[in-house]
Formats: structure tokens, C-alpha cells, sequence
């Protein structure tokens, strides 16, 4: 199966010389000047950009997950550290950082590479950072069928740091707990402690 970043979102591709127009509107309606040179391809480039990042409308994150296996393996498993982009359904602003997954699989395992591959379906969309994470452990949970997962995910959101409030350097950490996590909290501290590493 193809990564996400092979997708682009193919309605932007259908839909590009009304993007491009709009996107031109935009641009002088803030009091630009639009056939300067530096912003006559700015449309274009725009759209361009929209079919990479928004690639995610294109996948089923369940499929992403693939083929799994089969493997007696009863321990935490954790990929940390996945870096995500992604954009603030609010202000349509970029907001990005780091996604740690664990999970105690009760039978199947899937391939690490599908984990980052679960991550990029979910954040190349327009998204919530809270909706991301619970998005993961359901799906992870659904797919995978482990005795539990944990999902940690910090993001700097540019609507909080460059504008609004303007706090940069500020992070948001959300997490979601499913199955076994819950009520082991030594499996919890394992987990976490691990992430710090």
C-alpha cells in the first residue's frame, strides 16, 4: 500500500481553477496586490499545497493499518516521536509536534511503519488535536484488537502563538487511554516514563 504522502486529495485537483480563483479574492481583499510578482503563482502554489496537505480526505485510516500479524507478543510496544503537520479547523492555521503510541497487543501486531501511517491519514486534514488522539487509540483499538493502548500527542498551535493570545513556545499535550491502561497504572508509568526517554 501506497504511504500518504503518495495520496493527494483529489478534489483539489477537480476543483483547482476555483481554489486558485479564490484564493486571488483573498489575497486583494486583505489589500494585495495580486499580478505583483512575487503573488502572481501564489494561487497556484496554494492549490498545489492543499492537495499534499489535505491528502488525508483521501485514505480510510482503518486501511492504513493493513495487513497485520499474527505474533504471541504480550508486552508494550511503542513508536514515540512521530512528527505530524497538520491544520486548526478554527483558523485553518498550522498547528504540528509529536505523536507516541503504545499498545499491549493480545494477538496481532502491525507493522511499525503503519503506525506513522495511521498518524499522517489522521493530520492531513483539517483537524482538533484532541480529536487526533482519540481518533488513534479508537482506531488502533478497533483494528488491533490489544489489551490496551495509549496515545500521547503535543502540538504548538500557531492560532495560540502567533496570533490571539500570542504565547510561541506554548504546547497543548493530549492523550487517550483504552483497555488495559485504564486500570494499570504501572503499564500508565511504564508507558510514560518510556516517552520521556
Amino acid at each position: 500500500m501506497a504511504g500518504v504522502k503518495d495520496y493527494v486529495n483529489t478534489q483539489v485537483g477537480a476543483n483547482r481553477e476555483k481554489i486558485e480563483h479564490h484564493v486571488r479574492e483573498i489575497l486583494k481583499l486583505i489589500g494585495e496586490d495580486v499580478e505583483r510578482e512575487g503573488l502572481i503563482d501564489t494561487p497556484a502554489r496554494v492549490a498545489r499545497m492543499y492537495e499534499e496537505i489535505y491528502g488525508g480526505y483521501e485514505v480510510d485510516p482503518r486501511d492504513v493499518l493493513g495487513v497485520t500479524f499474527e505474533e504471541n507478543h504480550e508486552e508494550l510496544v511503542i513508536v514515540k516521536d512521530i512528527v505530524y503537520y497538520s491544520q486548526c479547523e478554527h483558523h485553518t492555521a498550522p498547528f504540528f509536534g509529536k505523536v507516541h503510541i503504545g499498545y499491549i497487543p493480545s494477538g496481532r501486531i502491525a507493522g511499525l511503519s503503519k503506525l506513522a501511517r495511521l498518524v499522517e491519514a489522521i493530520t492531513r486534514r483539517l483537524q482538533v488535536q484532541e480529536r487526533i488522539t482519540s481518533q488513534i487509540a479508537d482506531i488502533m483499538d478497533e483494528v488491533l484488537k490489544p489489551q490496551g493502548v495509549m496515545v500521547v500527542v503535543e502540538g504548538e498551535h500557531l492560532c495560540m502563538c502567533a496570533r490571539g493570545i500570542k504565547k510561541p513556545g506554548s504546547k497543548t499535550v493530549t492523550s487517550a487511554v483504552r483497555g488495559t491502561f485504564r486500570t494499570d497504572a504501572a503499564s500508565r508509568a511504564e508507558f510514560l516514563s518510556l516517552i520521556k526517554e
